[in-house]
């Protein structure tokens, strides 16, 4: 497995993401070298969901008022529904994001995690997967949606699931090596 070693990644994410799709990508990138940390539009933690259950709570560790796209290598979105609908109506949020594809960084999005991207504008052209239901949404956007566990479209890494978070996390872990993607962009 690739090294990340020096390498910092934002996790942006706020109350009602799906537990397992934040810690299970984490690890993985921390056990890889790179330091992760969670960025949100809330100033203190967020609220974790197993599903409609919660979970733990998680310390905010850089409100999205003070983040800037310059300090990180790579974006992760986790999903759940509740998360990804928030992120999605927050400004600052879909600019955080929109940023990584401008500046031609990899960008992991899991499960209901593309409707933030959808906001930001920037699937129009690409081929990805994520939970089934978004699929329509994908399409109106102009992406061409794909069922498979994980699908890479220059640096742009998506998954569908929990399921899916051990391939997905490889091949985030393989982008974010590779470091920037001219094919990455707005």
């Amino acid at each position: 497995m690739a090294q990340l070693n020096g390498k910092k990644i934002a996790f942006l994410m706020t109350d009602g993401v799906e537990q397992v799709e934040y810690t299970g990508p984490r690890q993985a990138v921390e056990e890889a070298g790179a330091t992760a940390v969670l960025i949100s539009p809330k100033p203190d933690t967020v609220q974790g969901f197993n599903h409609v259950d919660k979970g733990d709570e998680f310390s905010v560790e850089v409100p999205i008022g003070q983040a800037s796209p310059d300090d990180y290598d790579a974006l992760v979105l986790p999903g759940g529904v509740v998360n990804a609908d928030a992120l999605r109506t927050d400004q600052a949020s879909v600019e955080f994001a929109k940023a990584f594809f401008a500046a031609h960084k990899p960008v992991a999005a899991i499960c209901h995690a593309p409707w933030t991207l959808i906001e930001a504008g920037v699937v129009d052209g690409r081929t990805l997967t994520s939970w089934p239901s978004l699929q329509t949404d994908l399409r109106n956007a102009g992406a061409t949606w794909v069922d498979e566990e994980v699908h890479v479209d220059k640096g742009f890494v998506t998954s569908r699931k929990p399921d899916d978070i051990p391939a997905f996390s490889a091949k985030l872990i393989e982008e974010v090596a590779e470091g920037a993607h001219e094919g990455q962009h707005v």
